[in-house]
């Protein structure tokens, strides 16, 4: 079994992936206290409850809309034991180390991408660690990487509300969440349970996005609601006192370009609101 199949974590000299408790970082904690934290202006976290309701999605989407609109952008894949950020980008680079610490790969556009993937040999290669090893490398992607100076740092959560989305929290310097949703009414009452860790630790919910919210018909137009009544999430918005921001419909066009590592060249419209919430938060 190799090092990284027993719980290692993303550290030595920012090239390889190391055990953060073995001999090869003895000097990872003098180090990481010595540097500077990344320059980031405003870091947002995209979460929810469960898994399966496209947070890779929105986090790539948004990361898209916010570079076109002009901001330096990154995305943080903190979904260590199923990322899917750098496929969505095309990325198929690893991750290369310099003195500054761990070197984050660039799309086509310049958004600069950090995941677990990056530093495997193969991008189908499990990452079987326990909880805390999980946050750490989580940490170590906030601590150990070159960021530079950027805009807004978009944040992919895994699903829940466990070590590693309270590791964020507790850690980066979040400044929000969004929080996503499908129209299913279980989904939703266990996507409540993530607006509810983030207002345990003070953490603003700048509003929801459902997704998969309904499908068009591609000969007549018409919009079909493949989960029912569409008040669903707005009432469940409502009592959670977070604003609906958006729904998003089922897109065979968006998914066949996230499959092939295009995302970069999605529009999707009805993004626009998203964006609008962060380009607020930016210009505050």
């Amino acid at each position: 079994m190799s090092d990284l199949q027993q719980g290692c974590s993303p550290s030595e000299c920012g090239t390889k992936p190391a055990c953060a408790g073995c001999s090869h970082n003895h000097n990872q904690a003098a180090e990481t206290a010595e540097k500077e934290p990344p320059k980031v202006r405003k870091v947002i976290g995209v979460v929810s409850g469960k898994g399966g309701v496209g947070k890779s999605l929105v986090s790539g989407e948004l990361a898209v809309m916010l570079s076109r609109m002009g901001y330096r952008v990154g995305v943080l894949d903190a979904d260590i034991t199923g990322p899917s950020i750098p496929r969505a980008f095309g990325i198929k680079r690893k991750a290369r180390g310099s003195e500054m610490g761990i070197l984050p790969e660039e799309t086509a556009m310049g958004i600069k991408v950090m995941s677990i993937n990056l530093l495997l040999e193969h991008e189908d290669q499990p990452v079987v660690w326990r909880g805390p090893i999980l946050a750490g490398a989580v940490t170590q992607f906030w601590t150990d990487v070159a960021w530079g100076d950027l805009d807004v740092l978009l944040i992919d959560m895994p699903p829940g509300t466990g070590d590693v989305p309270l590791t964020v929290y507790q850690s980066l310097s979040v400044d929000g969440t969004i929080v996503v949703s499908t129209p299913q009414s279980l989904v939703q009452m266990v996507v409540g349970k993530a607006k509810k860790m983030a207002d345990m630790l003070s953490i603003p919910v700048i509003g929801m996005i459902e997704n998969m919210s309904y499908a068009v018909c591609p000969d007549c137009g018409r919009r079909i609601e493949l989960f029912g009544s569409p008040e669903g999430l707005e009432k469940a918005a409502a009592d959670m006192g977070v604003p609906l921001l958006t729904r998003l419909p089922m897109n065979p066009d968006v998914a066949r370009l996230c499959d092939e590592g295009e995302i970069e060249r999605v529009v999707c419209e009805e993004m626009d609101p998203a964006a609008d919430a962060v380009d607020r938060l930016l210009k505050e």
